[in-house]
């Protein structure tokens, strides 16, 4: 069942100090519908690519650093499951994957090769990348991904982003792990060209519809989550009946 609280739960802060979370969030949503262009990257075997060169189809880009012991390994093993699912729903070669190394020099192609492999990731849908340290800064930004250096590591925004055929960020997924259909809805909205408009009605209903499916991984698709329906009914039912209840003692007050 989609919860509403579990949009909160998507960021990362050992250092409060030196990582502002509201920031971060506001500067991750911003992202949405900025276009991404003009970065060259290497891809796990050192070969030189354009992100551009990914346009065509929906691409799903997740930010890592491969010295991480244990959140980027959790956020990307439970990617890698949502991958999986939303490519039985959509079928194989629909969308394409990027993971991107943002600790240079360490996350060299050979150490997201490694880090790949590690996951049992070898789809050619899925390339793992390393970017140039001159434009790093710039590329992080683009996305509205923040991350601060600590001792331990680093503190980031836990964040998936997914942009459109024409390389522009559609939505941006939060957490190390998150409810699917808030993956699988905008890849299929992507993958089926009817795009909803962030903070727009239509998008609240899609929201809506949403929370009424679950996903079934058994069989691929989406059913209806009668559970969440009847929660509903008897929570609008309640609503009505209160509403009701003060309209009748106001005509007797009136009336009397």
């Amino acid at each position: 069942m989609w919860r509403f609280s579990s949009l909160l739960i998507f960021l990362l802060s050992f250092n409060a100090a030196a990582f502002d979370q509201k920031e971060a969030l506001k500067e991750s949503q911003a992202a949405i519908g900025r276009e991404i262009r003009g970065y060259t990257l290497r891809d796990a075997e050192g070969r030189e690519l354009r992100l551009e060169e990914l346009r065509g189809k929906p691409l799903v880009v997740h930010f890592v650093y491969t010295g991480c012991f244990q959140v980027c390994p959790t956020s990307t093993q439970f990617l890698a499951k949502a991958v999986a699912q939303a490519e039985r729903s959509l079928g194989r070669g629909t969308f394409r994957v990027a993971t991107i190394g943002f600790n240079l020099p360490f996350d060299t192609p050979q150490a997201m090769k490694d880090f790949g492999r590690k996951f049992g990731v070898s789809s050619p849908d899925w390339l793992f990348l390393s970017p140039q340290a001159d434009t790093l800064a710039q590329l992080t930004a683009d996305f509205g991904f923040r991350y601060e250096a600590t001792a331990a590591g680093f503190d980031h925004l836990l964040q998936v982003s997914i942009l459109d055929a024409d390389g522009r960020i559609y939505r941006q997924v939060y957490g190390d792990s998150f409810e699917v259909p808030l993956f699988v809805g905008p890849l299929l909205e992507l993958a089926q060209n009817r795009p909803v408009a962030a903070g727009g009605v239509q998008a609240f209903l899609e929201q809506v519809k949403l929370l009424c499916t679950l996903y079934d991984p058994s069989a691929g698709r989406y059913r209806l989550n009668y559970v969440v329906i009847i929660e509903l009914l008897v929570g609008a039912s309640v609503m009505l009946g209160g509403i009701g209840f003060l309209i009748v003692e106001w005509r007797r007050r009136r009336s009397a």
